[in-house]
């Protein structure tokens, strides 16, 4: 059996970067080239120590996201959503979920932010069978949060101003210190 994790490695994309801040072009070929994308974008999420990650993260215009995240449960789920539709339960059925959230293209940042805490996405899979992912606690989050970036909004950008200021501030003190990467 070969045990060696499949993908390339690539680099993630930093706020401010074009392509995180437009919306992503949906997917309309099912092949090997976007089996090989998302064997990248799991390689490249795992490398990060990331829970989800979406395709322009690594450069890639298209509508596509992978997760491997638990739910609220804490059993973890892990797959891969192209061209996803988020649902959210009506606004007098839906719990606000406030935790803390990150980003991998944000590095070093967090931020409290509410957010539903259950959330659904409908799309396909990488073959282009349909696929739904109910998701509860983290999951769902990640849901919601990967679905943002491939419409070209980070997590930043539901923050309060003052609040996205001071991060985006302390983003950029932080990556330009000695040792930063």
């Amino acid at each position: 059996m070969d045990v060696r994790r499949r993908g390339t490695v690539r680099p993630i994309r930093h706020v401010g970067d074009p392509v995180l801040h437009r919306a992503c072009t949906p997917v309309t070929q099912y092949d090997e080239d976007l089996a090989n994308l998302v064997e990248d974008m799991f390689a490249s999420m795992y490398a990060a120590e990331g829970v989800g990650l979406a395709a322009n993260q690594i450069g890639v215009n298209l509508s596509v996201f992978v997760y491997d995240c638990p739910d609220q449960n804490e059993e973890f789920r892990k797959g891969v959503v192209v061209n996803p539709v988020l649902t959210l339960p009506a606004v007098g059925e839906r719990r606000i979920d406030t935790h803390d959230e990150g980003c991998l293209s944000v590095p070093g940042q967090r931020a409290t932010l509410g957010r539903p805490d259950r959330a659904t996405v409908h799309g396909f899979d990488t073959t282009g069978n349909p696929v739904t992912v109910e998701g509860t606690g983290l999951l769902a989050r990640c849901l919601q949060h990967e679905t943002d970036h491939l419409e070209g909004r980070l997590y930043i950008d539901r923050l309060p101003g003052k609040r996205r200021k001071q991060l985006l501030e302390d983003y950029r003190r932080a990556a330009s210190s000695p040792g930063a990467s």
